[in-house]
């Protein structure tokens, strides 16, 4: 059937619990796959009107009723509209009833119109929108009435980005909308040669673009990182769409908001959604850039939030630090090694018998505790500790009796959910009551008071539970029993069957294995706060969990908070950072660590990491090496290990030492370049680490690359990913790349992969043309490598004479205040130019508000001007700020040719190497946060 357009007007307004999961049946569970592929015959759409706000809405009524998977809702409410010019949403849910959202409150979003608004109004002609108005924005809704089924095009090009019409005939391998109360189904048609990323947590061993027939379940589950194509820790709902249309990129994105467990089926040509409740509510980003998609999501489910200046820092981890002692011999033997430190953290060790807010008085004493803080926190570095969500069911511990006088648990038939994690049996915080916020609040204060850490790490949040079931505390033993691994489960527990929230009629893949959804979790049954269902709300514990953390931290000194949660939703970015979880280490996932970083910038969640080195088991001296020239561009960069493994701390191996003195120095001599992405970040969503595609969306070949990435817009890293390889083969997107490591090499490429050298303790890093790029000179913590000279690494391409162009910019603040912005008196954002105009290079910078940087005394000590075209002979009439430089500075001046290296793959890499030039000033004293104009000539 032809479909209707309808053009809207712009509005304004675990651990190693599960790793022999791999061996447990569901045998409970049936199948799924053996249920036909269409499920009935969709719905007709019988009104639709335009709503007061400039949207519209619709009702549509079930075609054919049918009972797979429980009887259809038989009245749904349609709403469209267009939230901004490159944002359209498209709402369906129960037009009698109220159903399951993801709560307002915690993901802040208009509300369509109440059910039933229009439900008894006479239901004339469908709306003619060739003859209504036309958008403004980019995004364009069509329908067909019967059966109902919708389509979003782009407007400049006419190209559909999603079309839920079915065939109904064999072409399809999927049917139409389908609308039941533990039961969604809608799917969308895509070209073959669309390239999809996104839709986790999970491992994906094809890399960062989704693979077809790969199974992609979104449900928080505690399982390790290890498990490929499984349900991980976060569930992120959201793709972008990557299209090259005849030589031109589009970029898009689809966010289907909805908490509750699904299946998302890729085959490549099509993309189906299976949900188990909730609501269809979905939102189109228009792009069309990578950039663009973020800059809109973000703009929704919430910027990604400011991060202080040291989390940029090394951070150092271990589960099994014992006590005090062996704390204070880490930071010190770091220091010895002369490998940089920021972060020292605690596991559980510093807990009094794996309770929240507590110390051991033998292995962690408060005063020695505290006096071991005064002596870190005074040179600037800083101490962070772990928080589990369950509490100690205990009598004689405070959190505990606070928290069940407050009435503060998820419930289940009236009392307390009964769980297990390492402490024993706990109770759960329900933090979607208000109540509990401010309890887990006051907790935290406590605790603050008692150790002041300068951070949080929430972990077990999906939430883990060690036991299954409904189960009670065993009478006579002693649970756990202190002995063999603390995860077994020793309480006495049954199975809960007895609703259909704990045996749901369709069964998703959870944890790649259709587990109950309840395995090793909260009962679905369970309560929370106003009757919500644990069914409904369960990807949501880690989110709602990180937002109480957030209020508590910036509440407790007003300070900026850092915050690291295992358990993310839609909009965790907001307020907490990430890591990926207990991966193994192996050459595996030190591969797999790129795609998984990747994606979370995808999912506004920029400050991401995997553990370095791997979790468990030990790694070997080669992989550490390896693994810490990657680490440490991560954005999150932090070693960490499991309490059964062997020490793995950098300095442990001579060799992983001197790896990590190299690839830290690098690190930290880019801090201001890296907290100037955090700030870009926070304004935009812009990811620290991108896939490569983010700058080269006309390049196909780097769609699918994945053992690459880029830290922000132009700086490329291209680690050793295999045992026993000091060579790396890279791809490089055409123009110059300068390597950091040595300025005056580069590779001026055609787009093709080369083969470059790369010895055991060198990563290639390297800067592409039309970059200006602030360093320092780094040092040993961040503290004292902020307060170093700057310089700036100018690039052209290779033998720029003329009409060529760079910038950069530099954002510095007060990294303590809660909030990252400028206007407050304690930043300075400044932006830098070059330009070659025949053969005269000009340099310069343009400053707002530079009280606060001049109030540092910053200098930019030296300039680097890479890829200049010239004879060769030293510039002339160097001035700055039209003063020519001083006879000490002008004997510094040196001119150097910058050498083509690398042999592309086509053998024919350097044929046309053009010839180029290095000019670098050192001994300037041009003070950071002034504008300057710097100028010189080139004898051509």
């Amino acid at each position: 059937m032809k479909m209707k357009s309808l053009s809207l007007p712009h509005s304004s307004s675990i651990l190693l619990l599960l790793l022999c999961f791999h061996g447990v049946a569901a045998s409970s569970n049936s199948s799924s796959s053996s249920v036909p592929s269409k499920i009935g015959k969709g719905y007709r759409l019988i009104s639709l009107e335009e709503t007061p706000d400039g949207g519209f809405l619709g009702h549509l009524q079930v075609k054919q009723k049918n009972k797979i998977y429980g009887a259809d809702i038989p009245t749904l409410q349609l709403f469209v509209k267009h939230e901004t010019d490159d944002r359209l949403r498209v709402h369906i849910t129960d037009a009698e009833k109220q159903r399951w959202e993801v709560p307002y409150n915690l993901l802040p979003r208009d509300q369509p119109p109440v059910a039933k608004q229009t439900i008894g109004r006479s239901r004339k002609n469908l709306i003619g929108v060739q003859d209504y108005a036309t958008s403004s924005g980019e995004l364009i809704f069509s329908y067909t009435a019967d059966p109902f089924s919708f389509a979003v095009r782009r407007k400049s090009t006419g190209q559909t980005l999603f079309n839920t019409s079915s065939g109904g005939g064999s072409g399809d391998p999927f049917g139409p909308l389908v609308f039941k109360d533990q039961y969604l189904e809608i799917s969308t048609k895509l070209p073959e040669d669309a390239s999809l990323y996104g839709l986790g947590e999970n491992t994906q061993p094809h890399g960062i673009k989704l693979n077809p027939g790969d199974p992609y379940t979104l449900y928080t589950t505690d399982i390790s990182a290890i498990n490929l194509n499984a349900d991980l820790y976060g569930s992120h709902p959201v793709y972008m769409d990557l299209r090259n249309v005849k030589g031109k990129p589009y970029a898009h994105g689809v966010l289907l908001l909805n908490s509750n467990g699904m299946d998302v089926f890729y085959r490549g040509s099509s993309l189906t959604y299976k949900v188990i409740g909730g609501v269809f509510d979905f939102y189109f980003f228009a792009g069309p850039s990578p950039l663009g998609v973020i800059d809109q999501y973000t703009s929704l489910v919430g910027r990604p939030a400011p991060m202080p200046y040291w989390a940029f820092g090394f951070h150092q981890c271990r589960w099994g630090y014992h006590n005090l002692s062996v704390v204070e011999d880490v930071v010190d033997n770091y220091k010895k090694a002369k490998i940089p430190l920021d972060v020292i953290w605690n596991d559980d060790d510093h807990m009094d018998f794996h309770k929240d807010f507590t110390l051991s008085p033998i292995s962690y004493p408060r005063e020695k505790l505290r006096a071991f803080l005064d002596k870190i926190h005074s040179i600037g570095m800083k101490y962070i500790v772990i928080i589990d969500p369950g509490i100690n069911v205990n009598s004689t511990y405070g959190v505990y009796n606070r928290g069940l006088a407050d009435d503060v648990f998820i419930k289940y038939e009236g009392q307390p959910y009964l769980a297990q994690v390492w402490p024993g049996a706990v109770n759960f915080p329900d933090f979607l009551n208000p109540k509990t916020v401010s309890w887990w609040g006051d907790e935290i204060r406590r605790f603050h008071d008692m150790v002041p850490v300068d951070g949080l790490w929430i972990d077990m949040n999906e939430a883990s539970n060690f036991c299954s079931g409904l189960c009670t505390i065993p009478k006579g033993k002693k649970c756990p029993t202190g002995t063999g691994p603390g995860w077994i489960c020793c309480l006495d527990c049954k199975n809960i069957t007895k609703s259909r929230w704990d045996d749901p009629p369709y069964k998703i893949n959870a944890s790649g294995l259709q587990a109950p959804i309840g395995f090793k979790t909260i009962a679905t049954s369970a309560v929370h706060y106003n009757g919500v269902l644990e069914y409904d709300a369960h990807s949501l514990y880690g989110f709602s969990q990180s937002i109480a953390t957030h209020k508590a931290l910036q509440g407790l000194q007003g300070k900026r908070p850092f915050i690291l949660s295992r358990s993310t939703y839609v909009g965790s970015g907001k307020y907490a950072a990430h890591w990926t979880g207990d991966n193994q280490g192996n050459w595996e996932n030190l591969k797999y660590s790129i795609p998984t970083m990747l994606n979370f910038g995808i999912f506004g969640v920029p400050m991401v990491g995997s553990d370095i080195c791997g979790f468990y088991p030990a790694p070997t001296e080669e992989l550490c090496n390896r693994w810490i020239e990657v680490g440490a561009f991560y954005p999150f960069s932090r070693d960490h290990a499991n309490f059964y493994s062997p020490r793995q701390e950098l300095y442990q191996w001579e060799s992983v030492a001197e790896s990590a003195r190299n690839a830290l120095a690098l690190r930290y001599k880019l801090l201001p370049y890296l907290y100037t992405l955090s700030y870009d970040a926070h304004l935009t969503g812009a990811p620290i680490a991108r896939p490569v595609f983010f700058s080269f969306p006309t390049y196909t070949e780097c769609y699918g690359l994945s053992t690459q990435f880029l830290l922000g817009s132009g700086l490329m890293i291209s680690p050793v990913l295999e045992q026993g390889k000091t060579q790396v083969k890279a791809l490089f997107p055409p123009g110059s790349w300068y390597s950091m490591s040595d300025m005056s090499q580069s590779i001026d490429s055609k787009g093709e992969y080369y083969t470059l050298d790369a010895p055991l303790h060198f990563i290639n890093v390297h800067l592409y043309q039309n970059t200006i790029l602030p360093m320092q000179r780094g040092g040993m913590i961040s503290k004292d490598a902020r307060t170093t000279p700057f310089s700036l690494v100018v690039t052209f391409p290779a033998g720029a004479t003329d009409g060529a162009e760079a910038k950069g910019s530099l954002f510095m603040d007060n990294d303590e205040l809660p909030e990252m912005k400028l206007g407050n008196g304690e930043s300075t954002y400044i932006e830098f130019y070059a330009t070659v105009s025949k053969g005269s290079v000009k340099l310069w910078s343009e400053v707002q508000e530079g009280k606060f940087a001049l109030g540092k005394g910053l200098v930019i000590e030296k300039v680097s001007v890479l890829g200049l075209g010239g004879s060769g002979a030293s510039p002339s009439d160097v001035q700055v700020d039209g003063n020519a430089i001083s006879a000490t500075v002008a004997s510094k001046v040196q001119v150097r040719s910058v050498e083509q290296i690398g042999v592309a793959s086509s053998g024919d890499g350097d044929e046309k190497a053009k010839k180029s030039l290095m000019v670098e000033v050192s001994g300037l004293e041009i003070p950071v946060g002034k504008n300057f104009a710097m100028t010189w000539h080139m004898g051509l």
